[in-house]
């Protein structure tokens, strides 16, 4: 196994749909203008509730992708 060297960003993805579909959301964004993703860490998960029913999940994570050389 090589040595490497990581950079972490922290993102917010939305989703009416899930938590999986706003981390999934956020982690497609960052592939677009950056490269080797490695890893992702949930930190924050956070909701919007209407009328007694979840409508909407905030997830906040941490992208992990090693620096080029």
């Amino acid at each position: 196994m090589s040595d490497h060297v990581y950079k972490k960003i922290e993102l917010t993805g939305s989703s009416t749909i899930s938590i999986e579909d706003a981390v999934e959301k956020a982690i497609a964004e960052a592939a677009k203008s950056l490269r080797c993703l490695r890893w992702f860490e949930v930190t924050e998960t956070r909701g919007h509730i209407v009328d007694g029913k979840v409508e909407h999940w905030q997830v906040t994570v941490k992208i992990g992708f090693t620096l080029e050389t």
